[in-house]
């Protein structure tokens, strides 16, 4: 019999993970299928039950659950537990386990793609948000040296700041302050969702002011460009799209179940084949 494995959110159709999932058990020859898993927010609790009591051997987690699906745990891993999100749950011997794998695989494809000392550079977050929360806890547990945070909304910034646990030097700034002082920062993030598909007109931040040579990240795979990186790269700057984070978060996750990390550029592949016509 195959081993289970999915994904569960509200919406969820939409998710790509299977097709990277399904191909990936089949390439390293594991006898287990890969599902979605349309679980609303009345149904998490009977959700979480029914997939220990089936056996279910792991399973991601998405939008609306990351954070109310910890009480239904049995443990939850110490990034994890300090990001306040899980995206990713292994059962071990009937116990059910949760990860946060977002800004590990965001870190990952930075790593991938930036040559320098990443912990050297000043860098800013752009949003407040649990992608933000992710990434930013994860930057400053790897010992990246300065982390600011710019959000719309000063004072959630400022509470993101606040409740990170671990040694940093970061401060709050709105999102005209950010403007304002872009060319101190070898590197921006941007977490929100500005810029996604269909608002392709949007973005969350002039980049007039950016400093030349600067990396201009960008957490939106879908358009491969945003508004926000093509303005980057018009000013010279390196762009990275948000590809890399959704492949590496779900190689880090296939890794925690099986104890193999898969071909990430295979995955790549998959997806951008899936996209197809709908990025621009």
């Amino acid at each position: 019999m195959k081993k289970i494995y999915g994904v569960m959110g509200d919406p969820i159709a939409h998710s790509m993970s299977p097709d990277i999932h399904n191909d990936a058990f089949e390439k390293e020859n594991i006898e287990a299928v890969y599902h979605h898993f349309h679980v609303t927010k009345e149904g998490l609790n009977d959700a979480v039950k029914g997939m220990k009591a089936l056996g279910i051997e792991g399973f991601n987690i998405t939008i609306p659950h990351k954070e109310s699906i910890i009480p239904f745990l049995d443990e939850v891993d110490e990034l994890a537990l300090a990001i306040g999100a899980v995206n990713t749950v292994v059962n071990k011997n009937g116990r059910f386990i949760g990860y946060n794998t977002d800004g590990k695989g965001f870190f990952k494809s930075l790593c991938d793609e930036i040559s320098g000392d990443m912990k050297a550079k000043k860098t800013l977050v752009i949003g407040a948000g649990g992608a933000a929360r992710a990434i930013y806890f994860t930057l400053v547990k790897e010992g990246v040296k300065q982390v600011d945070i710019a959000n719309r909304t000063k004072e959630r910034a400022a509470e993101l700041v606040s409740d990170c646990p671990y040694d940093k030097i970061s401060k709050a700034l709105s999102i005209i302050e950010a403007e304002q002082s872009l060319s101190q920062y070898d590197l921006i993030i941007q977490t929100t969702s500005s810029g996604m598909s269909p608002e392709y007109d949007h973005s969350p931040l002039n980049v007039d002011r950016l400093k030349t040579g600067a990396i201009v990240s960008d957490i939106i795979y879908n358009p491969l460009q945003t508004k926000l990186l093509r303005e980057a790269s018009e000013k010279g700057a390196k762009t990275q799209n948000g590809l890399g984070m959704f492949i590496n978060q779900g190689a880090l996750a296939f890794e925690i179940w099986t104890g193999i990390m898969p071909d990430t550029a295979r995955m790549t592949d998959i997806v951008l084949n899936k996209l197809g016509g709908n990025t621009c």
